[in-house]
């Protein structure tokens, strides 16, 4: 029987302050990277609930999405471990609030990092994904979606039983 393909759901949070954006140091199979705040999408999460979780994980900051930026599509192939994935990433716009005292950053995580995007452009080889670039420029590009253009049904909560 064939299973049914299925990417990888991410989310992002793309974060300017004063011309600079905040990133993540964060350990990878391919050495240190840098990437936008950024993780999986759990069961039972809408994407907001998943961005705002990720980014505090990551950075031990709350992060309020004011729009969509926009909806990536990539693939990775990884030879030396047999993967080959695909990632469907949703990248939000915000803001974030101050370093909560005492939360850890989460594991992987080394450092956030403020930097511009000439500074992130010059350091493309240290990328964790072309997303982290396609986002910065969409942002100051000023794409912008409304927040209600993903829509999370209720039944995502409470799921109904079909029979």
């Amino acid at each position: 029987m064939n299973q049914r393909w299925k990417p990888s759901v991410t989310v992002a949070a793309i974060i300017e302050s004063e011309g600079r954006f905040l990133l993540v140091e964060e350990e990878t199979p391919e050495g240190v990277r840098l990437n936008n705040p950024a993780g999986h999408l759990d069961a039972g999460e809408s994407l907001l609930q998943a961005v705002v979780r990720e980014t505090l994980e990551e950075t031990a900051r709350v992060f309020t999405p004011s729009a969509l930026l926009g909806v990536y599509m990539s693939r990775y192939v990884r030879s030396a471990r047999n993967e080959d994935v695909t990632y469907l990433r949703f990248a939000y716009c915000g803001t974030v609030g101050q370093v909560e005292p005492g939360r850890a950053l989460d594991t992987g995580i080394l450092r956030t990092v403020w930097m511009t995007a000439g500074e992130i452009r010059a350091a493309r080889e240290r990328h964790r994904s072309p997303a982290l670039q396609h986002g910065i420029d969409d942002f100051l590009r000023g794409k912008r979606h409304p927040l209600d253009a993903v829509f999370t049904d209720p039944g995502l909560y409470d799921p109904v039983e079909k029979s």
